[in-house]
């Protein structure tokens, strides 16, 4: 069965048909570097921190205003910045922000006070937000496939110490770094520890989820199980063979968990999201679902052969997502592979593409309690 959603949006931009409205937006005030050059950055223009189009103009003695025009109903989001995301604002003690909504169903007027901008604050540590439900494993884990040691995370369900005699579904997922702590995140954290925390209050749905840390200068070999003319010798391979020989051993022995395939999920994003794929393609007894979030296709075109001749003996549930801003190819690429594996008749597919999704963790962020809502355990 396959299984297909588009997120419709509303996005503010100045050519969309059937825009009626006017939005402007003041800067009030700013706490420091009053005089520097703000810009406005979000949904209308890819994210882009510098764009000269959406720099503010100078308005009265203090203030700074940008005016949008014949902007369609609907919702946009922005941040503002002087000119990189080194320098976007922040709260008046370095914190990071929210992004800004607005919801447009008139002519709208919105004033804003900035309390602080990042680079305010350049010896500011990032904060430790992983949950009490998160534990390091072990720092220095050792992966006899590569001959390398790795950081492994585990997050354990908040029921795991009441319920005794309760085992649990397993998802491992890669790039470790960025899924439970801001710390460590390079570019924001996916939140999967308050994402399953709040779930499982809301579906009494439980699992663990077992991190595995990139491994830096390593990732683009670890992550593709093929050679590559640009990054060097695929050991993705390896890489996945630790995961089933070495990795999955340990944590069943060590946790209560639900052994089987229907219970075991790999998942990642964009060289992960790759990985994850071929995780399920070698090991099809090991793991019965994946999360394919915004996969790196283009670097990996022999998969799409794996994968079309793959014979699969049970049916096994693929998750892909993509956003439609990611890349000209990202979700062309995702389509052939679904295509792939649908022609096996043995894979039940959920396609989620988010017209303004970019190539980074706050989508991935977003997407993933949906992801987590339609696995089958």
């Amino acid at each position: 069965m396959k299984q297909s959603f588009l997120l419709i949006v509303f996005s503010c931009c100045c050519s969309f048909l059937f825009a009626q409205y006017s939005v402007r937006l003041i800067v009030t005030d700013a706490a420091t570097q009053k005089g520097a050059d703000i810009y406005l950055a979000g949904d209308f223009n890819k994210w882009n921190p510098g764009d000269y189009n959406f720099k503010m103009k100078i308005f009265g003695a203090t203030r700074k205003v940008y005016v949008f025009k014949d902007v369609a109903a609907g919702k946009f989001a922005f941040k503002f910045t002087r000119g990189s995301w080194e320098k976007v604002e922040s709260t008046a003690k370095g914190e990071d922000l929210e992004n800004h909504e607005v919801e447009v169903s008139s002519d709208t007027s919105l004033s804003f006070s900035i309390a602080g901008w990042k680079d305010d604050f350049p010896d500011k540590p990032k904060p430790n937000t992983a949950s009490k439900q998160v534990q390091v494993l072990d720092t220095a884990f050792f992966m006899p496939q590569l001959n390398r040691y790795r950081k492994i995370w585990v997050y354990l369900p908040v029921n795991y110490n009441l319920l005794k005699s309760k085992s649990f579904p397993v998802i491992y997922m890669h790039d470790g770094q960025n899924l439970f702590n801001e710390q460590t995140a390079f570019a924001g954290e996916w939140g999967v520890d308050e994402c399953l925390d709040t779930l499982q209050r809301l579906l009494n749905k439980d699992c663990i989820v077992v991190g595995i840390d990139n491994g830096g200068e390593h990732r683009m070999q670890e992550y593709n199980p093929y050679d590559d003319a640009k990054f060097g010798k695929g050991e993705g391979s390896q890489y996945v063979d630790f995961l089933v020989q070495t990795l999955k051993p340990f944590i069943d022995k060590h946790y209560r968990t639900q052994k089987d395939a229907a219970h075991t999920v790999t998942a990642g994003s964009s060289m992960g999201g790759l990985i994850s794929l071929y995780a399920v393609i070698k090991y099809p007894d090991v793991f019965g679902a994946a999360g394919v979030f915004s996969p790196a296709f283009q670097v990996a075109p022999r998969l799409y052969l794996d994968a079309q001749q793959m014979k699969w003996k049970t049916v096994h549930r693929i998750f892909f997502y993509a956003g439609a801003k990611e890349s000209e190819t990202m979700v062309a690429n995702m389509k052939q592979m679904e295509d792939a594996l649908y022609n096996s008749k043995m894979i039940e597919e959920q396609e989620i593409i988010f017209p303004l999704g970019q190539h980074n963790e706050t989508y991935w962020r977003q997407v993933f309690d949906d992801f987590y809502k339609w696995l089958n355990f």
